[in-house]
């Protein structure tokens, strides 16, 4: 229980890290950011998905090519 209380952050915590943020980096900034991690995100998302639809045999002829 303790950890849970030290992880804590109350709505002050939270205005001051971005405050903190916006200092550092500047309104352009930010967004810019917020959007490459989204993409990335949306980009991972889609290549877990698209390895999940191979099937096992897939998965196993394409670790060892007979060619």
């Amino acid at each position: 229980m303790a950890a849970l209380t030290i992880l804590a952050l109350s709505w002050q915590h939270l205005l001051i890290v971005a405050v903190i943020l916006l200092i550092l980096f500047g309104g352009k900034k930010i967004p810019e950011m917020m959007k490459g991690l989204g993409s990335g995100i949306k980009e991972f998302k889609d290549a877990v998905k698209e390895d999940d639809k191979k099937t096992p045999e897939d998965q196993k002829n394409n670790s060892n090519p007979t060619n």
